[in-house]
């Protein structure tokens, strides 16, 4: 008895697995996506625009993954 019912938990266990890795799968693309977006937009900015924002243009990497970590805290 105990085989079967562990071979019917385990029937529908891959396709669990499967889902979650390929919703894992987007949601980190979804995290690169934006975090590309940001970068860009804030490399498109002048060296005076990023003055103004309190940002120097090597802190747009650190900047852009701040802000999608806390995208994905919400």
């Amino acid at each position: 008895m105990a085989i079967a019912s562990t071979q019917t938990a385990l029937k529908g266990a891959p396709a669990f697995g499967i889902a979650a890795l390929l919703e894992t799968a987007k949601t980190r693309f979804a995290r690169y996506r934006l975090y590309r977006q940001t970068v860009r937009e804030l490399s498109g900015l002048s060296d005076r625009e990023l003055a103004d924002l309190g940002l120097h243009r090597s802190m747009i990497r650190q900047v852009a993954r701040q802000a999608t970590e806390e995208q994905a805290a919400r």
